[in-house]
Order: structure tokens, then C-alpha cells, then sequence
């Protein structure tokens, strides 16, 4: 049996996947609303977008999902390259990565509920961080499989609010198998 490089695998699929990307910027007035402006302008969707200070003063970072092809994905990056304030693109897609996203989510409560929401949150490791006489809010980190999961174990008792920061992601040192989500 012959091997399979993993972008290959996505263009043999040529279907759109999700795909992770990192961009390291000038913290300079306007630069995400070039980025967003990019993706908006050509028809590209962001799933996630998460922005926050770089290692090195005046840069941020931005973690960006997206869906589409090898082909779509490609387009991005080179247009991204091309922005003035933009200093790296990386797309970490086919390489091993972690990721992680942080959500808090307050549901409806009673009284006798409470030991029951208390146990969903201990079993996607989250904790709760604000509670009220008719409310519970549970924080929850990890990948968006296990925010997806924790949600809708959460959601029979009631949703009040939902709020997700996105992804945020970095590349693994250790050289393991490439991750692919289809």
C-alpha cells in the first residue's frame, strides 16, 4: 500500500475543510479591518477570528478558521501576504497544532438543578464561575469539539447566553502525525 501525502488527501477530497491559519501583524490602526476586508471583499468566509498582543512589541497575532479548498485556502494566504501590515502568514492546517477556545455559558438553573449542571461542567474539566438564583454560568477551554459537546449537554437546561472567544492556535514542536478533520 503506497503512501499519501496529507494535502493529497484534501485534493483528492476537493472539498472544503477547515482550515487553520496564523497571522502575525503591525498593531497598526486598521489592520484587522484590512484582514476582515480581504476575506469579506473576495467572499470568504471567517469562521473564527481571535486577535490579541505578539511576542514582539507593537505586533498582534491573529488565529483565523476558515472553509474551502486547497485552492481557496491558497488564494487567501497570498492575498494576506500582500497586505502592507501583515509580517508572517502560516498555514497550520496539515501540520500538528494545538488549539484551544474558551467559552462561558450561562443556562437556566433551579435550585435542584444545580448539582446536575455541577456535574456536566466537572466532565468537560470546566468550572463554575458566576452563579445566581435563577442562573448558573460555566467556563469550558479545549478544542471546538468539546465546546460543541458541553454545550449541547448543557442546552436541555436552558441557554441564557452563550459567549465563544474562537480559536486560538500554535504550532507543536514535537513532531507528531498531521492532524486532519474532515
Amino acid at each position: 500500500m503506497g503512501t499519501i501525502e496529507k494535502n493529497e488527501v484534501a485534493e483528492e477530497l476537493n472539498t472544503p475543510i477547515l482550515h487553520t491559519l496564523t497571522v502575525t501583524v503591525r498593531h497598526r490602526f486598521n489592520a484587522l479591518a484590512r484582514i476582515v476586508g480581504l476575506f469579506s471583499g473576495r467572499g470568504y468566509s471567517i469562521d473564527t477570528i481571535s486577535l490579541g498582543d505578539g511576542k514582539e512589541k507593537d505586533t498582534a497575532r491573529l488565529t483565523i478558521t476558515s472553509r474551502g479548498d486547497n485552492r481557496i485556502i491558497a488564494q487567501i494566504v497570498y492575498q494576506l501576504e500582500k497586505l502592507v501590515d501583515v509580517i508572517e502568514v502560516s498555514q497550520l492546517t496539515f501540520d500538528s497544532f494545538v488549539e484551544r477556545e474558551l467559552a462561558l455559558v450561562k443556562v437556566d438553573c433551579k435550585a435542584d438543578q444545580r448539582t446536575d449542571i455541577t456535574q456536566v461542567a466537572n466532565i468537560f474539566s470546566g468550572k463554575i464561575v458566576d452563579i445566581s438564583e435563577e442562573t448558573l454560568t460555566v467556563e469550558v477551554t479545549g478544542g471546538t469539539d468539546k465546546i460543541n459537546a458541553c454545550i449541547q449537554m448543557l442546552r436541555p437546561f436552558g441557554l441564557r447566553e452563550v459567549a465563544r472567544t474562537g480559536s486560538v492556535a500554535m504550532k507543536r514542536e514535537f513532531k507528531t502525525a498531521a492532524r486532519i478533520k474532515l
